[in-house]
């Protein structure tokens, strides 16, 4: 018998497209699955997270041992108009995943949950940020699917002793990303010679984490020696404004015009640093990608597209 194959869900976009190409430069056997699997991708079969004969099918055929979970709704600010397709696409899709896990006794699933699930945060106590274990208040759907996807895979770890880990990612941004991205509106502009004017956001901070280190949170979390977890948090390990960004992105491109106004986004919640010395101590998770050699790989990106 082959080695069992990894699972990657939504295997088609940022960081499972990205996390997919690393397990297989690495190597790795692995799969990727996504309901809508971009021309060009190899080896990304066509499943609908809400089919679970369908996802039952692909493991068996695949001989699959182990998922990491990225296939959902992608962030709060998508499909705003249908919060019931988010829920199933999302708390849904994560039952199913975790059922199939539990049915063919896999070895780990790894979920990516989204620090979206913190909602508004107070000031932390410890000057090192907001611990994993603070009451949650999220604000979004989103947000709220992945507090409940996150307490389906605790309740599987409890009551069926499945390794389930889940993964808060902060924001993601870096080659790949093509959906609504401060970052990438920033180096378009800049590309374009547009100015960047904002009405909020100089004083707002925001956390960002580059795909290269999403990817390398969620194999540490893969690859982590069992009775880890249940939950971490992954931040690029910065805490700036996005006007402090935006000097980042001008000083990466010199043409860059960019001039934000006070304010808070009006689709975000206000959030202090996040403390992510727990992934680090449990897992050796450290981020890698400065801002500045985050913003420049990007930029590249866009530019050769």
């Amino acid at each position: 018998m082959s080695e069992g194959r990894i699972l990657v869900t939504g295997a088609s976009g940022l960081i499972g497209r990205t996390l997919l190409a690393r397990l297989r430069a690495n190597g790795r056997p692995a799969i990727g699955l996504d309901m809508a699997p971009k021309p060009g991708d190899p080896e990304v079969e066509t499943a609908d997270l809400t089919d679970i004969h369908r996802l039952h099918a692909l493991a068996g055929r695949f001989e699959v041992e182990a998922v990491v979970h990225c296939g959902a709704v992608s962030g709060p600010m998508v499909m705003i108009d249908n919060p019931y397709g988010i829920v199933q696409a999302n708390v849904v899709g994560t039952a199913n995943i975790l059922e199939l896990a539990r049915v063919r006794r896999m070895r780990r699933v790894v979920f990516c949950s989204s620090t979206s699930a913190y909602g508004p945060t107070t000031e932390p106590a410890d000057p090192e940020g907001v611990p994993e274990d603070v009451p949650l208040r999220p604000t979004s759907v989103y947000g709220a699917t992945k507090v409940a996807s996150e307490q389906l895979l605790s309740a599987y770890r409890q009551q069926h002793g499945l390794d389930a880990l889940s993964v808060r990612l902060s924001w993601v941004y870096g080659p790949g990303r093509t959906t609504d991205c401060v970052i990438r509106t920033m180096i378009e502009d800049a590309r374009a010679g547009r100015p960047t004017r904002m009405g909020w956001g100089r004083d707002f901070a925001r956390q960002f984490i580059h795909v290269d280190d999403a990817v390398e949170a969620l194999l540490a979390a893969l690859d982590a020696p069992s009775g880890k977890g249940p939950v971490y948090t992954a931040t690029g390990g910065t805490y700036l404004t996005l006007g402090e960004i935006g000097a980042v992105v001008a000083s990466v491109l010199p043409g860059a015009s960019i001039e934000l106004e006070p304010g808070p986004d009006p689709l975000d919640d206000p959030q202090h640093r996040f403390d992510i010395r727990a992934i680090g101590r449990d897992l050796g998770y450290a981020p890698r990608r400065s801002l500045e050699d985050g913003i420049r790989t990007y930029a590249d990106w866009l530019s050769a597209r």
